[in-house]
């Protein structure tokens, strides 16, 4: 074999179990190794777990030998964010606040991931409490961008992106409460899906803000997450906003034809309220140009526009995360990080009037966007208006967090599904991103169409991060 092993897919590596020409050990041990070597550059794992992954990739092993297939995800190495609760394992999402919490049971993602023979590798740097920032007052450093280690691989979903670019694992699990798995796909050159709201169940996730916060799948291509997403998907009546639909057969779905397919773009958010980089706005143009190319319909639509979305999302996330972390606000403020701090802070201002018209202005809005829907089978829009940022010292803490709009967070508003992939490549060699957006419970559709897209542009596949770049920092170190 001459590919290296992690630059495997999920969807590659599967291929070499089943025709025994690769080990699941094999796998996990390249994976752990590559850990070893180099996320001392990227801080993309806050705990690893190597005897439990080789236990976890010699049961996937045992399997394969008895003719035993558990799915997709048997035999593949895989991080969990920080904030999924892993039986016998620190979650700690990041703070000081839960630094030595060491949780009984596994949340449902997680248990599911195991009952289909994935293979736990550890546990992943977010932003604190997945709303943070990339804050260096938490007990563990930020993560770093592999294609460039001055910047940022966004967050929240910040360790899932880094590793997966660098192929320190060909699989994360991300939350996204208004872009935390999209925008690190995007800056870090991945994909990334939020599903469905309530299609993956959030039992035994730290919450953040419980109308939002959705879990998805993150991986090197579309084909990969939607081999996730087949053993992450399905009810939990734990879950109170959890989906009871009939399952979906994901990977069987992207074989489906996408000529035809209608086709809105919503170039006024990142053209014209955001300003976006030439360099976004040109591979926005090129990928427009290639779906019309492949059989589809293009054509531009409007929507509210993003101040509006954030101006109703801020008081509503806002209020919620004030609400799960308001005692210990009280008790231990010094124990958060100082940009989490603020931004929770601005809940206690906020009166129940603000809540309930913020409410009322998210069903309005999302209502206009299911309309324009009726016309179209998919929304096209850039995941990030920049490159990935550089990756600052601190950033100044504000009530309620950025005051910019993000091109992400109206799809948390809304609940549709939303796939973040790579579309291009900056002058300097940085990643840019796309985003597709469906009807909600039409995660198949989307995935299909993203899917599509990679077969046409496999040349963003084969690119990966400099080695040189991570090798002279860890030694540096």
């Amino acid at each position: 074999m001459t590919q290296a092993l992690h630059e495997l897919t999920i969807a590659e590596a599967g291929r070499l179990f089943r025709s025994r020409k690769l080990s699941p050990v094999e796998l996990t041990q390249a994976c752990l190794d590559r850990i070893e070597a180099i996320d001392g550059a990227l801080n993309s794992f806050i705990t690893i777990t190597p005897e439990r992954a080789l236990a976890e990739a010699r049961e996937a092993e045992d399997l394969f030998a008895e003719g035993i297939d558990h799915g997709p995800m048997q035999g593949i190495p895989y991080g969990l964010k920080d904030i999924y609760d892993t039986a016998g394992v620190l979650t700690s999402a990041h703070s000081k606040l839960l630094a030595e919490n060491v949780p009984a049971r596994d949340c449902t993602v997680q248990a599911r991931l195991r009952a289909g023979g994935g293979v736990l590798l550890g546990k992943q740097s977010t932003w604190e409490f997945a709303m943070g920032g990339p804050s260096y007052d938490l007990p563990w450093p930020p993560a770093r961008n592999p294609w460039d280690l001055s910047r940022s691989p966004m967050g929240s979903s910040s360790g899932a992106g880094a590793s997966i670019a660098a192929g320190l694992c060909p699989a994360a699990t991300g939350s996204d409460t208004g872009g935390s798995i999209r925008m690190p796909a995007a800056a870090c050159g991945i994909a990334g899906l939020k599903p469905t709201y309530g299609l993956v169940s959030r039992h035994g996730l730290q919450p953040n803000s419980y109308s939002f916060d959705h879990c998805g799948p993150m991986a090197w291509t579309v084909e990969d997450c939607a081999l996730m997403l087949q053993a992450m998907a399905g009810h939990d009546p734990r879950d109170p906003g959890s989906l009871d639909l009939p399952a979906v057969d994901y990977a069987g779905a992207l074989a489906g034809t996408v000529s035809g397919l209608r086709i809105g773009v919503v170039r006024h958010w990142y053209e014209d309220e955001l300003d976006a980089a030439p360099s976004v706005v040109a591979a926005m143009d090129d990928s427009i140009a290639l779906f019309e190319r492949m059989g589809c319909t293009v054509t531009e639509v409007v929507l509210p526009s993003l101040r509006e979305f954030t101006d109703a999302k801020m008081p509503l996330t806002a209020a919620e995360i004030f609400t799960l972390h308001e005692k210990d606000l009280r008790e231990r403020p010094r124990d958060f990080g100082r940009s989490l701090r603020f931004r929770i802070l601005g809940g206690a201002l906020l009166r129940a009037e603000d809540y309930v018209q913020a409410m009322r202005a998210r069903a309005q809005m999302t209502a206009m966007v299911l309309a324009v829907m009726r016309d179209v089978d998919v929304l096209l829009t850039a995941g990030s208006a920049q490159p990935a940022p550089p990756l600052l010292p601190d950033e100044p803490p504000t009530f309620f967090g950025a005051k910019t709009p993000s091109l992400t967070s109206q799809f948390n508003m809304t609940g549709q599904p939303a796939l973040a992939l790579c579309n291009g490549f900056d002058a300097a060699g940085l990643p840019l991103g796309m985003q597709l957006a469906g009807r909600p419970g039409e995660d198949a559709l989307v995935l299909r169409l993203g899917h599509a897209f990679e077969r046409e542009t496999t040349d963003f596949r084969r690119r990966r991060p400099s080695l040189d770049q991570l090798a002279q920092a860890v030694a540096a170190q």
